[in-house]
C-alpha cells in the first residue's frame, strides 16, 4: 500500500468515527429547537415595509456545536469499545490500526472542544447546556449504555438535550418548551433499547417495548396541537411518513429479534430522526420549514451507503 493510500485510509477512519450521516440527524435536531424558540425562518418587518430574516447567526454557531457535541460522542464511543471491537467489529478504525486509540481521544476531545466553544457564541446558557450535553455523552460511552434502562434513557437525554440547545437561540423560551426534549428522549430510548441485540440478537420484550415507545412518541407529537402556536396540520404529513418508514421495521424486528433485522431497525429508527425532527418543526415553523429540515434526509441516507451509521 502506497502512501497516499495509506493516508486515505486513515482520514476515512477519522470520518468513520464520526459516523457523518448520524451527524447530520443532530443538525435536524437544532433546526427543530430553532424552529420552536420563535426563531426560525420568520419575516420581520423593517422600517421601509420590506422583509428581511431573522439574524441566523445563532443557528450557525449551534449547527457547528452540535457537530462537535455529536461528533465527539460519537468518536468516545469506539474509544470506549475498543477492546469489543477487535473481538465483534474488526473492520472499526481503532481495532484495525488505521486510527490509534490515543489519536482517537484527541479528535473526541478536540470535537467536544469546539461544540462547547460555538455554543459559548450564543450565551453562556447555551454553552451549559453543551457541556451537560459532552458530560451526559460520555456518561454514556464508558458506563450507562451497559445497562439495559439507563443506557436508553441516558441517550435519549443527549438527543432531548440537543434540541433543546437549538432551542436556546432564544434562551427564554427554553423554561417554556422544556418537555420537547421528552419526544427525543423516548424516541432514542426506543432506538437505543432495540440495538442492545444488533450483535447478538436480543429479545422480543424489547422489541415490544421499543414498538410502545415509539407509539408513544408518534402520540406525542400530535398532542402538540393543543398548543396555540403548533400547525397540527402541517405536521400531519410528516408524522405519517415518519410512521410508514419506523412501524414495519419495528415490527419486523419484534417479531424477528436477530442481528440483520435489528440493525435494519436501529438504522431505519437513526435516519428518520430527521422525520421526527420535520414533523415537530413544521408545526412550529410551517411546511417548508419541515420541507427544508426533510431535505437533510437525503444527505444522510447518502453519507449512511459510505459510512456505518451502527
Amino acid at each position: 500500500m502506497n502512501v497516499a493510500s495509506l493516508n486515505f485510509q486513515r482520514w476515512r477512519g477519522y470520518l468513520e468515527l464520526m459516523r457523518p450521516a448520524n451527524i447530520v440527524t443532530a443538525w435536524a435536531d437544532i433546526l427543530v429547537g430553532f424552529a420552536a424558540s420563535g426563531a426560525g425562518i420568520i419575516f420581520d418587518k423593517s422600517i421601509d415595509g420590506q422583509a428581511t430574516f431573522t439574524n441566523l447567526i445563532p443557528l450557525g454557531w449551534l449547527l457547528l456545536a452540535t457537530t462537535g457535541l455529536y461528533g465527539g460522542g460519537i468518536v468516545f464511543n469506539d474509544v470506549f469499545d475498543a477492546e469489543l471491537d477487535s473481538k465483534e467489529r474488526p473492520s472499526r478504525p481503532i481495532p484495525s490500526d488505521r486510527v490509534s486509540r490515543q489519536n482517537a481521544t484527541l479528535l473526541g476531545s478536540t470535537l467536544f472542544a469546539i461544540g462547547i466553544l460555538a455554543a459559548f457564541q450564543v450565551s453562556w446558557f447555551s454553552a451549559a447546556i453543551a457541556i451537560i450535553i459532552a458530560s451526559a455523552a460520555l456518561f454514556y460511552d464508558a458506563i450507562a449504555k451497559h445497562h439495559p434502562f439507563f443506557g436508553p434513557l441516558n441517550m435519549g437525554l443527549c438527543r432531548g438535550g440537543n434540541l433543546l440547545l437549538g432551542v436556546s437561540a432564544v434562551p427564554a423560551i427554553v423554561s417554556e418548551r422544556w418537555y420537547l426534549a421528552l419526544i427525543p428522549v423516548f424516541y432514542i430510548a426506543a432506538i437505543t433499547a432495540i440495538s442492545q441485540g444488533e450483535v447478538h440478537g436480543g429479545k422480543k420484550i424489547t422489541g415490544v417495548l421499543a414498538l410502545l415507545l415509539i407509539a408513544i412518541v408518534l402520540i406525542a407529537v400530535l398532542s402538540l396541537g393543543f398548543l396555540e402556536d403548533y400547525a397540527v396540520i402541517s405536521a400531519l404529513p410528516f408524522a405519517a411518513l415518519l410512521a410508514i418508514r419506523v412501524l414495519p421495521n419495528f415490527v419486523k424486528a419484534a417479531r424477528e429479534p436477530i442481528p440483520e433485522t435489528i440493525r435494519a431497525a436501529v438504522k431505519m429508527g437513526v435516519l428518520s430522526l430527521i422525520i421526527l425532527d420535520a414533523t415537530i418543526a413544521a408545526g412550529f415553523a410551517g411546511l417548508y420549514y419541515g420541507l427544508l429540515v426533510l431535505i437533510l434526509l437525503p444527505l444522510s441516507m447518502k453519507l449512511a451507503q459510505i459510512f456505518a451509521v451502527t
